[in-house]
């Protein structure tokens, strides 16, 4: 067994992407890199505890305000949190005031845990990539300040050259796929120290492209099925969260799935 830390206890905090869209279950749940992860870590260590209070479609202050309290008071020793992103992909973002309340987070986690995990974001290849890149670097950046000013380890997902690949996301082309998230897993787990079980950023094998024809067809189903109520919502003011409860408010064993 390597010399990598010895965690007792995990809780993680953020939106969808660490709620587990879209590593659907046969049961209709997601699972996720955190889950992932949680049972890894339950896999070498008995009584491991996990948590996971992230919520699909919450905003940096939502999870500055309904999360971040709750994952202090639960004293995990491993916290992982990544948010700002859904600051940061809306028309108008007040990137000072989000990255403010990521700085209060962290703040507020770090004394509470032997490690904090911050993330640079994966980001699907292509037009919505560039329009808003400009931000999501400056994010970034400000992620890595924080991290060495308290401590923290940052895992560069933006940077990753399979997580950019079209096909490890899903059709919704805002979550990844099962593999993408077993991709995220593994990354976070070398990058805490344990012995790599894979090359997670390895390159899907070439492919030959699909043609026109399927390459419209999937344009169209995506905006019936997820452009155009994603549209909804934002004028409307709703959330895909709203209202839901996180998966795992509480620490407990968790569950394997596979």
């Amino acid at each position: 067994m390597d010399s990598a830390p010895d965690f007792r206890s995990f809780v993680a905090v953020g939106d969808s992407f660490t709620e587990g869209m879209s590593d659907l279950m046969p049961d209709g749940t997601y699972r996720g890199w955190a889950d992932l992860l949680a049972q890894r870590f339950a896999s070498r260590r008995a009584g491991f505890m996990y948590g996971n209070l992230a919520v699909r479609g919450k905003l940096m202050r939502q999870i500055a305000e309904e999360q971040v309290p709750t994952a202090a008071a639960m004293g995990a020793d491993l916290v992982t949190l990544v948010g700002g992103l859904n600051d940061v992909l809306r028309p108008r973002c007040d990137l000072e005031q989000v990255t403010g309340l990521l700085r209060q987070s962290v703040e507020q986690l770090a004394p509470t845990c032997k490690q904090l995990v911050l993330m640079r974001s994966p980001a699907r290849r292509g037009p919505m990539l560039e329009r808003y890149r400009s931000r999501m670097e400056r994010l970034f950046e400000f992620i890595d300040e924080l991290a060495e000013r308290h401590g923290a380890v940052v895992v560069d997902l933006y940077a990753s050259t399979s997580l950019g690949d079209p096909r490890l996301w899903a059709d919704d082309r805002l979550h990844l796929s099962p593999e993408g998230h077993r991709r995220v897993a593994e990354a976070v787990w070398q990058r805490l120290g344990y012995e790599a079980g894979f090359a997670w950023d390895e390159t899907l094998p070439l492919s030959l492209p699909a043609g026109w024809y399927a390459r419209r067809t999937a344009d169209v189903r995506f905006a019936r099925e997820h452009l155009i109520p994603w549209i909804g919502r934002r004028l409307t003011g709703r959330s895909s969260g709203d209202g839901r409860a996180p998966k795992r408010p509480d620490l407990a064993p968790p569950v394997n799935e596979e």
